[in-house]
């Protein structure tokens, strides 16, 4: 096992290595950082223009920008963004902010994916089942900023009502100049969190759903689980630890393939919500030509995409043995 990590790692590397490659050289040459300082008016001094280039870099080759970068990455330093603010500050903070909605959907859409899914695969064909294959593929098809007017709506202002205060907020991530102590703290962000989440996961959790169904019709219709009932094993003990257990594997695998889509899907999410996290991170990035944002949201997103592969390799030995031998 140890040895097929280091090959995962090793692997992994040169694949980071080669995207982060292309997407420099990519950025670099579709916009001009300088673009619009060129372009004000009055017009910018040509001296103050080429100071600013040089004090940026632009005036070295780009691969040896390039290697420069690459060496900061080694040291965890992700440089200056052109503005002269370390990347790291900002990619820290709004990192925590994203992975927050990353995690609290991820783990919902998975509660609701497996329980729908064995659900509907033990009452197949029946009303609940079909119920459910409905709301999937409603979901599955809804845009993501339809639904969010609809948490917004439904979720959020007829709920706050009910109450008589706001416990759920339709933007930000945290409420400006947030005060007060931990539990406090923790109260005014899991009222922010609630309507991105519900989005994200519920998007994530159709598709999920879908896999977890036919793989767990698949599994009890084999003739371990078949063996198992003519043995008189109660059907509480087939479904769940003779099914579900061996159901889980393809959609771990689907959970850790789909991590980079959730991700990035999280960067809509962000904008219809008005969060200022990695999603907004990205596209000021792009929109700046600022190569050492774009370059550290690919990095981070790379590395959370093969640390969830390598968790899903391994818990594949946890649900099924044999792949251990």
């Amino acid at each position: 096992m140890l040895g097929f990590v280091v090959r995962r790692l090793i692997v992994s590397i040169i694949v980071l290595f080669v995207a982060s490659v292309l997407i420099y050289f990519t950025v670099t040459s579709f916009g001009d950082p300088l673009g619009e300082l060129r372009s004000r008016n009055p017009p910018v001094p040509e001296h103050v223009i080429e100071a600013r280039r040089v004090a940026i870099g632009l005036d070295k080759p780009a691969h040896e920008r390039y290697l420069t970068w690459a060496s900061g990455v080694v040291r965890m330093d992700f440089g200056d963004t052109l503005q002269g603010q370390p990347v790291n500050e900002l990619l820290w903070r709004r990192l925590q902010r994203t992975m927050r909605m990353v995690i609290a959907s991820v783990v919902l859409s998975l509660v609701l994916a497996v329980g729908v899914g064995v659900l509907s695969a033990t009452r197949q064909y029946s009303k609940t089942d079909y119920f459910f294959t409905f709301s999937g593929f409603l979901f599955l098809s809804m845009p993501v900023f339809w639904l969010a007017a609809l948490l917004k709506e439904f979720a959020a202002i007829r709920v706050n009502q009910l109450v008589g205060r706001r416990i759920i907020y339709t933007t930000g991530s945290e409420s400006p100049r947030l005060t007060g102590d931990f539990w406090d703290r923790m109260a005014n962000y899991a009222g922010h969190l609630v309507l991105p989440t519900i989005a994200l996961a519920l998007i994530s959790y159709a598709a999920w759903s879908r896999y977890q169904r036919s793989s767990m019709l698949d599994v009890m219709e084999s003739d371990y689980v078949k063996l198992a009932r003519a043995k008189g094993a109660s059907r509480k003990r087939v479904v769940f630890r003779h099914g579900l257990r061996n159901a889980l594997i393809p959609l771990t695998t689907v959970v850790a393939i789909d991590f980079g889509a959730v991700f990035g899907g999280a960067i809509i999410t962000e904008q219809v919500f008005g969060w200022s996290a990695m999603g907004n991170l990205l596209i000021q990035g792009l929109r700046d030509y600022d190569v050492n944002v774009v370059l550290a949201w690919m990095m981070v997103t790379g590395v959370l995409v093969i640390v969830f592969n390598l968790i899903a390799d391994l818990l594949y030995g946890v649900l099924d043995p044999r792949i251990r031998q």
